[in-house]
């Protein structure tokens, strides 16, 4: 199987594993995103946008919507009285938590058929196609995203 063809049916695979702990979860795969995103933290709405790599106005869509479901709220920028921040509610943490648990847990699965040095070999391209492209963190390592939610 080529490169293409690998990293291709690979995002396939995860974005599945993606959707359907959301849907678990009572979360689209975009809401789901967005609270992995916040957890390491509040964001802006600009900074929101360039890592979800979404419109303004899809942005702002998305987090009305979580918003009204009482995941997020909006706060104040401390550094900027015209901006806005976005941050999880007490009853989001516990839900992107989750979600993220759940997550990780079906993603490990994938590779569940290859050995300890396959997998390290796997983690250590694809960590390097990830930091050559400058993918932002929407994801966080499970050990970082463990401080976050303890």
């Amino acid at each position: 199987m080529s490169v293409v063809t690998a990293l291709v049916r690979a995002t396939f695979l995860v974005n599945a594993v993606y959707a359907e702990s959301g849907r678990e979860h009572g979360l689209t795969p975009q809401q789901g995103q967005l609270l992995c995103v916040l957890m390491a933290g509040p964001r802006g709405m600009g900074e929101l946008t360039a890592m979800l790599a979404l419109a303004k106005s899809s942005l702002t869509g998305l987090v009305d919507r979580t918003e009204r479901n009482g995941l997020v709220r909006r706060e104040p920028d401390p550094r900027d009285t015209r901006a806005v921040r976005v941050a999880l509610t007490p009853h989001g943490s516990r839900l992107a938590a989750d979600f993220y648990a759940e997550t990780c847990r079906r993603v490990e699965q994938l590779a569940a058929g290859l050995g300890a040095a396959e997998r390290d070999a796997l983690a250590g391209l694809l960590g390097a196609v990830v930091r050559d492209n400058r993918v932002p963190e929407i994801f966080l390592e499970p050990e970082i995203a463990v401080r976050y939610t303890n």
